[in-house]
Parts: C-alpha cells; structure tokens; sequence
C-alpha cells in the first residue's frame, strides 16, 4: 500500500540546497536530531499544560510539519556528508519514538476523543518502529512498510490537531478514525514483520 514515505526522495530533492549549507556551517546530524526531538517534546508539553487554549492546538501540525523536515535533513547530513555514527543511530530511532509520544499523548486530554484509543495508538506505533529496527538484527533492511508508517501518522494527528485548533468538534466520527488508525497500526506491524522474515528467507536462498 502507498504512504507518504514513497514521496519522501522529492522532499528531500528540495532541501538538499539547505542541507548542504547547514553542512558548510559546521551543523552535525546529531544536532538537528536533538532539536527536533526537543521541540516536540516542548510543544507537546505546552499542549498538554494548556488543552483547553483551541489555538495552541494548531502548534502541533507546524511542529509535525517542521519536525518532518528536520528529520530529512538529520538523515541527509549523516548519508550524504559522511556524519553516520552509531550514537546518530540510536538518537535517530529513540528521538523519533519519544518525539510521536509527546505530540500524540495530548490528544487523550481532548474530551471528544478516547484517551484509550490514543494511548494505543501511541504504544503500538513504537512497536512498529520497533519492528522496524529488530528487522536490521535478524539480517534484513530496515523496515519502513505501512499502512501507518510515521509520516502518515504525522498527517493523521496533524489534520486532527488542525481540526482541535479550528475549534471543530471531533466527537464520534475521531474516534472511528482513531479506531481504524489502530487497526492500521496493527498491520503496519505485521506487514513489517512479515517483509523483514521474507527478505531474510530470500537472501539466504541466494546465499
């Protein structure tokens, strides 16, 4: 199934100029990693300190919109300009799972959405990512497989928060979206599981 990961060589066509400059600067992938990670976790902090200000809400689809970005950008410096490390590997992965958590956990606080279901959503998205990583252990690639992969989770609550800020009720009709966001959830993990034991199989057939 299509995500908004395939369009992810496009976005990054754009900011190549961007990234080569911050390069030049002497700015590392470390860094921009941190940054992102930090500025979710302090809008989401802000979120949830304040869940009845309608507007603050709309802080999030920014925030997703420019975290996005930044994690392009973190990947590109590391490929492209010879900033790969194992610290930048594991800041990667944990910065990404500690980033969804502090964005997406606030949406509990909102009273026309079950905190059930977004705490679930939250839990099985890091089992995803999970899967993804445990798949490099076991010999294959890192996996990325949707339905639900990161960024479509990003348009997902970004369109939900957007909706919060314009003061639009999401009674019901959210909470049939988180519910069918969870069942993706799911999938998303199987498939990934799935893909990395096919990839193993096939490379040792080769072998």
């Amino acid at each position: 199934m299509p995500t908004l990961y395939d369009i992810k060589p496009r976005f990054q066509a754009l900011l190549r100029p961007l990234v080569r400059r911050l390069a030049g600067a002497g700015v590392t992938a470390n860094q921009i990693t941190l940054l992102a990670a930090a500025m979710s976790v302090l809008v989401g902090a802000g979120v949830a300190w304040r869940p009845d200000t309608v507007l603050l809400w709309l802080l999030i689809p920014a925030t997703l919109f420019v975290r996005m970005a930044l994690n392009a950008i973190d990947g590109m410096l590391a490929r492209e300009h010879a900033m790969k490390s194992p610290l930048g590997a594991m800041l990667n992965e944990i910065g990404d799972v500690v980033a969804d958590a502090a964005l997406y956990l606030p949406f509990a606080l909102l009273p026309s959405l079950s905190p059930a279901l977004v705490v679930g959503i939250v839990i099985l998205a890091g089992v995803s990512e999970m899967t993804g990583v445990v798949a490099v252990q076991i010999g294959a690639s890192r996996r990325y497989d949707g339905p639900l992969g990161k960024s479509d989770r990003a348009l997902l609550f970004g369109l939900l928060a957007l909706l919060a800020g314009l003061g639009v009720t999401l009674q019901t009709w959210g909470n049939v979206v988180l519910g069918v966001a969870l069942v993706l959830l799911i999938l998303t993990i199987l498939n990934r599981g799935r893909q990395a034991l096919a990839e193993v199989r096939a490379a040792r057939a080769h072998g």
